[in-house]
């Protein structure tokens, strides 16, 4: 298998691919592992249960998730998924992510997010994709900055999270604008 037969695509150091039950193991104990670096922010599927019920929302035609994969090791860096699709004059999609520690502060993600963005505005044929974040979540802030996103809004109470309504950012990004920052 060729590294263009494991990866819907792959830059310098990171390839992108679905999600898989096979998956399920190396997620749920990288989960584990970096639950200190996630909270509060997110709780990504730590045990086999909880994975096997994200892996099957992933297959609703309004979602794809990827991994974003380390070609040195291909272990698991972080993943990304597109919720909330919608086509039709829309064509937007609301995306979440996360890294895990191993891969954390190295450039894995913004590797990572900017393929998935090609992906989306390519062979997805979005037009626009947002990011919601809590303001306090400086790392976060600081992936979106770097992959050309722009501050759209501040939305009060609006996810559900850790046990409370929690206040977001409204960042996104148009086909558009990725082009220009040469994704």
């Amino acid at each position: 298998m060729t590294i263009n037969d494991r990866y819907l695509a792959h830059g310098p150091r990171v390839g992108i691919r679905h999600f898989t039950a096979a998956d399920r193991e190396e997620f749920t104990a990288l989960a584990r592992q970096s639950a200190e670096l996630h909270r509060p922010w997110l709780f990504p599927p730590a045990e086999d249960a909880a994975y096997d019920a994200y892996l099957h929302r992933l297959q609703e035609p309004e979602r794809e998730g990827f991994l974003i994969c380390d070609l040195a090791d291909g272990r698991i860096a972080g993943y990304l998924t597109v919720n909330n699709i919608v086509y039709g004059a829309f064509c937007c999609g609301a995306i979440g992510y996360g890294a895990f520690a191993h891969a954390a502060g190295r450039g894995l993600m913004s590797e990572g997010l900017r393929l998935v963005l090609h992906h989306a505005f390519g062979q997805m044929g979005l037009h626009r994709l947002e990011v919601n974040v809590q303001p306090a979540n400086e790392r976060s802030i600081a992936l979106v900055k770097r992959a050309g996103f722009r501050l759209e809004g501040f939305s009060p109470d609006f996810l559900f999270v850790d046990g409370a309504w929690r206040d977001h950012e409204r960042w996104a990004i148009t086909a558009e604008m990725a082009a220009g920052e040469g994704v």
